[in-house]
């Protein structure tokens, strides 16, 4: 997928942020590309680090639509769940799907459900595909 990012300022001991922004939204996320080119037009894929918890980061949707924000230090990300048969899981949003980690059981029955993650803004990653 292709999106905009745009350099925030940093600390020294701070991993590179960006804003990232697509169709679905916006929020401040990790950048794993080369600093020099944080501001820009890019292909990325995601990466989420935080495991996911039913009932805790992770709720049915109150909408059934693909967004993306920031509440606070938090990443929300709603989009449709796909469940693989290996126990493999991931958030589809619009035109990019997300791969997760499930901590603990998905209740029956969700699979390509409209559900809410709510992460860490810094277990947030874009890598920016080189072509």
């Amino acid at each position: 997928m292709f999106v905009r990012t745009e350099s925030l300022p940093q600390t020294p001991q701070q991993h590179m942020t960006v804003r990232v922004h697509t169709p679905i939204g916006s929020a401040v996320v990790l950048w794993r590309g080369d600093p020099r080119e944080a501001d820009g037009r890019h292909l990325i894929e995601w990466t989420v680090d935080e495991d996911i918890h039913w009932g805790q980061n992770t709720r049915p949707a109150a909408a059934a639509r693909p967004e993306l924000r920031q509440e606070g230090d938090r990443v929300v990300m709603i989009g449709r769940l796909c469940l693989a048969d290996d126990g493999a899981a991931c958030l589809q949003m619009g035109q990019w799907s997300v791969l997760l980690d499930l901590a603990s059981p998905i209740p029956t029955g969700l699979d390509d459900s409209w559900v809410q993650i709510s992460v860490g803004s810094e277990s947030v990653a874009l890598y920016p595909y080189r072509s």
